[in-house]
């Protein structure tokens, strides 16, 4: 007797494989899970940060080593200091070089007469670089762009050029052997010109609608300047109070053309002067001395570091 009927082809189909790349328990064979992937990037991502670090280390060492030579230098005898074979580290640490940099000299109060007209010539720098590239970049006058352009010419005048005249006219005035010439002469002359410059391309970045609001609230040029621009430009001003700061602080042929007294000499100057009674450089005591005169700065750049990379960054835009 005959079975059931079927349709044809129900029972003698072959059987189709699976899925490609699909096993029988559903999981995917042929890529790799996602949480396998993620620890595979995440382990790229450590091998290349740690390849990055080493890099960076590698190319600080010729940036580190001469500071890391002064400071442990000023921390040995002279004997050890002029050996054939240098050591990293003194073997025998005083700070005896560091009390003879006070005796020598008159030390502390070179270092303010550094500091005080180096923070003097940075306040009055940034007064008037701002200003004047408040004026460029927003005020429209007949010649703005030639005289911006005369401004910065003072960039392409080097110091040792102009040096002779303002000798004799500062020798005119009579004040040779003072700090008037470290202190006026920078913030009035070619070392403005390039805080001018950032402090321009800084204000010309700023919208216009903030003067706009300014005026509508009766604020006058000068108002607008002081109450909006000047406080909106904190980053460009980090930038040139860095630079003016550092200039100021390691200015050296400018002094020994104006001052002849100890007392007055500045610190750049000052570190010329440690050597024995043959003439010869007292090199731990200089030392000492020039670690002494690398902490403002360095405290300096430190506290601000964030806010100079930002200003310097405003300098291209327009």
């Amino acid at each position: 007797m005959p079975g059931p009927a079927t349709l044809p082809g129900a029972d003698d189909a072959p059987a189709r494989p699976a899925a490609s790349g699909t096993g029988g328990d559903g999981r995917d064979r042929a890529r790799p899970a996602p949480a396998r992937r993620d620890r595979a990037a995440r382990s790229r991502r450590r091998w290349g940060r740690g390849a990055l670090v080493a890099l960076l280390v590698v190319l600080s060492v010729p940036f580190v080593f001469p500071t890391w030579w002064m400071a442990t230098s000023s921390l040995k005898p002279m004997s050890e200091i002029l050996r054939a074979v240098p050591t990293p580290w003194p073997q025998d640490p005083s700070f005896a070089a560091y009390g003879e940099v006070f005796r020598l000299q008159p030390f502390a109060q070179q270092y303010w007469n550094s500091l005080y007209i180096a923070v003097v010539v940075t306040v009055g720098t940034i007064l008037v670089a701002s200003m004047a590239g408040y004026a460029f970049a927003r005020i429209r006058f007949p010649g703005a762009n030639a005289l911006f352009l005369l401004v910065l010419v003072g960039l392409l005048v080097p110091s040792e050029v102009t040096i002779v005249p303002l000798f004799r006219m500062v020798n005119s005035l009579g004040l040779i052997d003072t700090h008037w010439p470290l202190v006026v002469i920078p913030i009035l002359g070619a070392p403005s010109v390039l805080a001018t410059f950032i402090m321009r391309q800084f204000f010309l970045g700023l919208p216009g609608e903030l003067e706009e609001a300014g005026r509508m609230d009766g604020l006058g040029r000068w108002g607008i300047f002081w109450r909006i621009a000047f406080p909106l430009s904190r980053s460009a001003i980090s930038a040139v109070a860095i630079f003016t700061f550092l200039k100021s602080w390691n200015l050296y042929l400018e002094p020994i053309v104006y001052l002849s007294s100890k007392d007055r000499f500045t610190l750049p100057q000052a570190l010329t002067q440690y050597v024995d009674a043959y003439g010869g450089p007292m090199w731990n005591v200089q030392l000492a001395a020039t670690t002494l005169t690398v902490l403002p700065v360095l405290a300096v750049f430190l506290v601000a570091q964030k806010q100079f990379v930002q200003g310097l960054a405003h300098t291209g835009l327009k």
